[in-house]
Parts: C-alpha cells; sequence; structure tokens
C-alpha cells in the first residue's frame, strides 16, 4: 500500500515539473472584509504589480528537482498574482425608514457621552442649515427666544427650536437656532433633508459658541417639556447617519424608553427654575416685622468750668 502511494506521488510530482507548476507553501494574503468585500466608496485604483514571494518546492516521491538542497528542497522566486479590485456593495439595511444626519454643509462635531441629559450638543457654525432627519410632520415650532437668565425656565432653555413627528412614530427635536425656516408651523409636512432652521446659541446657550441642541424622544403634550428634551441617548444613531448607515432607526429603543417609564413621566433632571423665593411669612400671613431697637438715653458731657487766673508780670 506504501509502495502504491509513493508512485502516485511520483507521478504526480513528475507531471507537475513537466507543466512547469510550483507549488507555494504560503497563501497569499487577502483584503479586508468578509470574501474580500467592503463597504466602503469605490476608488478607482490601478492594479498594483505584484512583489516576489520566495517558494519552497519539496521532494515528491524521490524525484530530483533541479538546484534543490541537501535536504532536498528547492528556494524559487515566483511573482505573486495580483489581488482583484474589492467588490463594493452598501452597507446593510437595517429598516424601512431612511435618515440623514441633522447638520448640512458643515463641520459639525459632538460628545458620544451623556451630559446631564440623554441628548447631544452638536458643535456648529452659526448659520448652519439644521436639516429634518427624516420625512414627518412639524410638531413644534418656537420662532421666539423666550428664555431669560433670571428665570431659566424648563420650557424655554432650548430658545428658538423645531421638533417633527417623523415617520417612524420618533419625535426629533433641533435647539438653539439662530433662526426658523419661515412658513414652518405645527402641521407642515418635511422631507428628509429639508432645512428647519439655522444654528445659533439662542435659549440658555446664550453666551456660549454656537451649537445645535439635538434630542430624541416621542410625542407628548407641550406642557411636559422635559419630555422633548431628550429621553433616548442619540449619538449611535448620528455616528450611523454620518457614516452612510442611513437606515439604523432609533424607533424600536423609542418605543422600549416610552413603555418603561410612561408616556408622560415626572420631570426628574433640570426641572427647577431661578424665579425669586418670596420672603418667609407669619403665621397670620402677614410679612415677619423687624424688632424695634430701644433709644439709648443719650449721655451728655458738660465742659469744666474755667479756671481762675491771676495776673502775672513779666
Amino acid at each position: 500500500m506504501r509502495s502504491g502511494h509513493h508512485v502516485r506521488s511520483g507521478r504526480l510530482a513528475a507531471a507537475a515539473t513537466a507543466a512547469g507548476a510550483v507549488f507555494l507553501t504560503g497563501a497569499c494574503a487577502s483584503a479586508g472584509g468578509v470574501a474580500g468585500v467592503v463597504t466602503v466608496s469605490p476608488v478607482a485604483t490601478a492594479p498594483q504589480t505584484a512583489p516576489e514571494v520566495i517558494a519552497t518546492i519539496p521532494v515528491q516521491g524521490g524525484v530530483f528537482v533541479k538546484g534543490a538542497g541537501p535536504s532536498g528542497e528547492a528556494r524559487v522566486a515566483v511573482q505573486r498574482p495580483p489581488a482583484d479590485v474589492p467588490v463594493q456593495v452598501p452597507p446593510p439595511k437595517v429598516s424601512k425608514y431612511t435618515y440623514a444626519f441633522p447638520v448640512k454643509g458643515c463641520e459639525a462635531k459632538y460628545a458620544r457621552k451623556l451630559l446631564v441629559l440623554p441628548k447631544t450638543t452638536i458643535w456648529a457654525e452659526r448659520g448652519c442649515a439644521f436639516i429634518a432627519p427624516i420625512d414627518g410632520t412639524v410638531d413644534e415650532v418656537s420662532g421666539d427666544d423666550g428664555w431669560r437668565a433670571s428665570s431659566d425656565l424648563g420650557k424655554d432653555r432650548e430658545g428658538r427650536f423645531v421638533s417633527i413627528i417623523g415617520v417612524d412614530g420618533v419625535r426629533y427635536l433641533g435647539g438653539h437656532l439662530d433662526s426658523v425656516t419661515p412658513g414652518l408651523a405645527p402641521g407642515t409636512k418635511v422631507n428628509a433633508g429639508q432645512t428647519l432652521g439655522r444654528i445659533g446659541n439662542s435659549g440658555n446657550a446664550a453666551g456660549n459658541a454656537t451649537n445645535l441642541y439635538f434630542a430624541i424622544s416621542w410625542k407628548t403634550r407641550a406642557d411636559v417639556w422635559w419630555v422633548r428634551r431628550g429621553m433616548v441617548e442619540p449619538w449611535d444613531y448620528l455616528d450611523a447617519w454620518r457614516d452612510g448607515n442611513r437606515t439604523f432607526s432609533p424607533r424600536e429603543r423609542v418605543l422600549e424608553m416610552r413603555k418603561k417609564s410612561g408616556a408622560e413621566p415626572a420631570c426628574r433632571i433640570l426641572c427647577t427654575s431661578k424665579a425669586a423665593t418670596p420672603p418667609p411669612e407669619t403665621p397670620d400671613g402677614g410679612k415677619k416685622k423687624k424688632k424695634p431697637r430701644p433709644n439709648p438715653v443719650p449721655t451728655v458731657v458738660h465742659p469744666s468750668p474755667p479756671h481762675a487766673t491771676t495776673g502775672s508780670t513779666s
């Protein structure tokens, strides 16, 4: 049985040598991704000249290989075959909705961490466009900046803002705007990418760098203003929309959070204003009266009587 194996091996080696075939001991490296598939934008690149690869030809069944060393192996230089251009495919579709990054035409930066509230401050230049991140309907519009530092009312902290209810059922808020696009009103239909306002620093962003207050929540009554300020951390979705995955949706996360907290949860963070505290009152409802100070008896200092003097000679 063993001799038959050697014979077959010898025949195979001889046939390979006659045909000029070379058996390589190492595999060529493949392109990144799954089976060389990547999800980046296609770039036209010319095929690169393949570098030389040193291959080892082992002894096959006692067949002599020209140039073999004492161990019966020969090392020859061969050319690595050029790699194919990677196949370009779009990112996977994860929902039926299509989204857009909410700042258009400007460089934008934001922190991927919780900053007091589950919202994001997107830093961008004044006048940059705040756009609708999805098709939807305008829910609230505040074209006037009613915030005052003296009172710091929670309902006014976003200054000029626009919120929409997307076709995914999610509410998206953009605040601290410099201006609101004319003609927007509750009930107005908007498309993803449509300009809703211009970035500024209205509301309690006054005196700070211009930015967009961006929050994700669900529709509630207007006086439940703390919900519209943000209930779901948005940065994972912003990352996806910015990087090209435009179907990554916050819908399931919003529904989960609403079920957990209730549609109108109580306000728990940044709920109080800076309204002046009224003075304490007495039990009878009047203001406390100051106790009268006693009138001290004045002390009178009498001057000493003049001393008698006698005449003198000089």
